[in-house]
């Protein structure tokens, strides 16, 4: 980490205090995702910062999301977790056409951050450190018009850095990336197919 860096973190704790908020029990690998996400503008990462821990605190009082408050959105058995890529990064699936607009936006919304809470919490050793990445497979295939679900994509798109896979070339090349282990056999691999609440994890 260089001074500027150093700097810019004393400084965005400094403000994060004077928001009435606290840094604690957050690394500075965390903190360096606001600080990068604002310009390493301290004030504007506080401000930042404070938000997002006050939406947390609404939308996950308890510090995770139960598979209960998200049952609807399970019951469709759309998305899988595989375990770890040869990166060591969480590898998720996603049936796409096994998804249908929900009529409860509340709960889609929760389950957002249940699916990534649970696919990020899943390859933790033992601490957040703060750039933690994933791999999302979306499986595109025999989907239908009543599986484009336009504020599902706005919602998923907004954080995904899309690849797609469209040749021999580029599927071998995915095969290798993601690793033979922990994908599934229907897309190359040699791993059974898991789905997302059938994975025990420690928040």
């Amino acid at each position: 980490m260089d001074t500027n860096e150093e700097i810019g973190l004393t400084q965005m704790r400094k403000s994060v205090e004077n928001l009435g908020s606290s840094t604690d029990g957050y690394g500075e690998q965390t903190l360096m995702r606001f600080l990068i996400a604002r310009s390493m503008d301290p004030q504007k990462a506080a401000k930042m910062f404070s938000q997002w821990q006050k939406w947390r605190a609404e939308m996950v009082p308890i510090g995770y999301i139960s598979d209960s408050e998200v049952a609807d959105e399970l019951e469709a058995k759309k998305i899988y977790l595989q375990g770890l890529s040869k990166n060591g990064h969480p590898v998720m699936i996603v049936k796409v056409n096994k998804h249908f607009s929900s009529k409860d936006q509340v709960q889609f919304k929760k389950f957002v951050v249940h699916l990534l809470d649970k696919t990020i919490a899943s390859a933790f050793r033992g601490r957040e450190i703060g750039n933690e990445k994933l791999i999302g497979i979306l499986d595109l295939q025999n989907i239908t018009y009543s599986n484009v679900d336009a504020r599902g994509l706005i919602t998923g798109f907004q954080f995904l850095q899309i690849r797609i896979v469209r040749s021999e070339e580029e599927r071998e090349e995915f095969i290798r990336e993601v690793g033979e282990d922990v994908l599934p056999e229907e897309y190359g691999g040699r791993a059974k197919i898991v789905l997302l609440q059938d994975v025990a994890v420690n928040y």
